[in-house]
């Protein structure tokens, strides 16, 4: 009977510790991360790759990460760019660091870099 309470009592503190270790690292986290993703840090650049620079529209196709700012997940779309010297900046194939802001109904690229 002894035996089986030991068993019992230490798979029990275990199961406990397991549980206990398991919530607190699941509470603790950078409280960094917060201020890199903040919706409105306009320091916060997109990654991205360019899949096209078309000139005639003043328009970057960029596959990118997630939009924090925006609220919107990664995806594939064409931005328009707020300064036309923008696109000769990059090339379709090329990675780069951006951010986009809503301007007038559309999603306007406002700061763009190569990534190196």
């Amino acid at each position: 009977m002894t035996r089986s309470f030991s068993l019992f009592g230490t798979l029990f503190v275990a199961a406990g510790l397991t549980l206990a270790s398991a919530g607190a690292s699941a509470q603790m986290h950078d409280h960094d991360q917060h201020a890199a993703a903040a919706p409105d840090n306009p320091d916060v650049l997109a990654e991205g790759g360019v899949q096209k620079v078309d000139k005639d529209t003043g328009k970057l196709t960029i596959k990118h990460g997630p939009l924090n700012n925006l609220g919107m997940p990664a995806m594939t779309m064409a931005f328009k760019v707020r300064d036309p010297a923008m696109l000769d900046q990059v090339k379709a194939g090329e990675q780069v660091r951006f951010r986009a802001e809503r301007a007038n109904g559309s999603l306007v690229i406002t700061q763009l870099e190569v990534s190196k």
